[in-house]
């Protein structure tokens, strides 16, 4: 009885210890979270463009596809590269940043470009066609997921910066919570906002009163323009968090003269004005010039993806 009871009591040690371990891990996930919030608003600005186009009825289901491989791409995919990296090959860690944020210029860049010389386009056409809206679906989830991979590196990167975890299972623990809370907010945000103008045209024909009825049709009449906003600032999400990743990597790197020289450019800008407004113009500042230097990285990128990265890839054998 007494061995019992010594087992017991151990038992219920033990649970203590993981009771403090796990507020130990959600502590340190919320710090390690703060860190990526700038990444966060970005992957929340950018998925929203992957559903427009579709039928009301796509839109949930799409957005829980890329949901689905958003936490596969952190918890199976980025969790244990990030751990295995950190601890054995912390050098990797930049230069497999760079390629990732070289991506995302590239895939601002060509949007803008797009816009800027419309041009016909056969496969294009061929994934864009209507007659096989499967197709167009399969195409935006596998489109938005590749995105996610590359916003979601970067935040389980900054995240396990911030850990100041005692041991690897901590760490690992930590990466688990901040990626599938950062999951959570971020597509649960993009499922309200793709789904806000159903919500007002429900409000518009059931509201008992007249505001309510007025305040559905009124969400009804802006989501197109929200949308469309939200799309441009996916675009420029892309282009300044690229830009941010490539001069970040140059400064690791010990290339440091572009970054110096973007940091004392938006000082002097965050200082030119009132007081109370240096640290958000001094902010906006840099965020402007990261994305410009992402936005003309990016088109240095087009040509090369385009007629080097992209025939060798066609050429790659496909299986059947």
């Amino acid at each position: 009885m007494s061995g019992l009871l010594a087992l017991l009591d151990d038992v219920a040690g033990i649970a203590k210890v993981a009771a403090a371990s796990v507020d130990d891990v959600v502590a340190a996930a919320g710090k390690a979270g703060t860190k990526t919030a700038g990444v966060i608003i970005d992957d929340a600005a950018v998925t929203p463009k992957y559903v427009q186009g579709f039928a009301p009825a796509r839109e949930l289901p799409i957005i829980w596809r890329i949901a689905r491989g958003s936490v596969f791409n952190k918890i199976v995919l980025l969790l244990p590269v990030a751990l295995l990296l950190a601890n054995f090959a912390p050098w990797l860690i930049t230069p497999l940043l760079m390629i990732g944020g070289s991506y995302l210029c590239f895939e601002g860049a060509e949007k803008i470009f797009h816009v800027l010389f419309p041009h016909g386009s056969q496969a294009i056409e061929e994934d864009m066609s209507v007659k096989d809206p499967g197709h167009l679906e399969e195409q935006k989830v596998k489109g938005a997921i590749k995105t996610d991979f590359i916003l979601s590196a970067e935040i389980m990167t900054i995240a396990l910066a911030a850990i100041e975890a005692p041991n690897l299972w901590m760490q690992a623990a930590t990466l688990a919570v901040v990626g599938l809370g950062v999951t959570i907010a971020v597509y649960g945000s993009v499922a309200m906002i793709v789904k806000m103008d159903d919500v007002g045209l429900y409000l518009a024909q059931n509201a008992l009163t007249p505001i309510g009825r007025g305040f559905g049709r009124g969400l009804v009449r802006a989501m197109p323009s929200v949308m469309k906003t939200l799309s441009i600032v996916g675009t420029a999400a892309m282009l300044w968090v690229g830009g941010s990743i490539i001069i970040h990597g140059m400064e690791d790197l010990g290339f440091t003269w572009l970054g110096h020289h973007i940091h004392d450019w938006a000082y002097a800008i965050g200082h030119s004005v009132s007081e109370q407004w240096v640290g958000a113009v001094e902010w906006i500042s840099k965020a402007t010039m990261d994305g410009v230097f992402g936005l003309a990285w990016g088109f240095v990128l087009i040509p090369v993806a385009t007629k080097v990265i992209g025939p060798m890839l066609s050429k790659t054998p496909k299986a059947h």
